[in-house]
């Protein structure tokens, strides 16, 4: 109940349209959609007046950034490694957020996955979002700037549901959504544990990786057109 997702009709499992025809993909947003915040730090450290690179790097510095390991190892969440980096600079999430994403806008969007999105529905098949935090870290007005966001169908948004990927559950509500079987999903992540969970949903997981995106965009693609 309250769960934000508009389920799309159900298609045909399997189904193949063209030579290398695609199957149904479920995104995640931050990362495979949406720059993340380490590929953005010029921004944020401008907005802030600090010198270039004092911001953590996350995976692009993995060594140097001992809170990431512990979010990527499961010691802390998601949202508590960005709660920790907001108390570093005394503001609450939403904005440190904003030093980042504002003005909202499709400049925040990533065209080389964007355009696989339109690749999926031009073959007639669903793009779903599955996501944890869309409306936990912005608001309506932001949301609303954002032109893929009103592409996508369904969108699983589980801001406000009591579990987060990689709970069991969180797939469950994606598959329900989508209303295909869990094997005809290609699902992509940017976090290894998300991943493994849409594995043993019985989906096909894919690693996005930020630092390599040419791999893991060609690793993405190979899997749209074999699951």
């Amino acid at each position: 109940a309250g769960l934000p997702a508009r389920g799309g009709p159900a298609l045909e499992p399997r189904r193949r349209v063209a030579a290398g025809g695609l199957t149904p993909s479920l995104f995640d947003f931050g990362g495979p959609l949406l720059y993340t915040p380490f590929e953005l730090h010029a921004k944020a450290e401008q907005a802030w007046g600090l010198a270039d690179g004092v911001l953590p790097g996350g995976p692009f510095d993995p060594d140097g950034d001992d809170r990431w390991r512990a979010w990527q190892t499961g010691e802390i969440t998601e949202r508590q490694y960005w709660a920790e980096r907001a108390a570093r600079r005394g503001i609450d999430v939403g904005s440190y957020m904003a030093a980042f994403f504002e003005p909202s806008g499709d400049h925040l969007i990533r065209p080389s996955t964007a355009a696989i999105i339109d690749e999926v529905q031009a073959a007639g098949y669903q793009a779903a979002l599955l996501t944890n935090d869309l409306s936990a870290f912005h608001g309506p007005a932001w949301r609303d700037a954002i032109t893929v966001l009103k592409q996508i169908d369904p969108l699983v948004d589980l801001s406000m549901t009591g579990y987060l990927k990689p709970h069991p559950k969180a797939y469950t509500t994606a598959i329900e959504a989508m209303g295909v079987a869990a094997e005809d999903i290609v699902f992509i992540d940017d976090q290894q544990a998300n991943v493994q969970g849409a594995n043993d949903a019985g989906m096909v997981g894919v690693f996005f990786d930020q630092t390599d995106l040419a791999t893991t965009l060609a690793r993405f693609r190979q899997a749209l057109s074999e699951a």
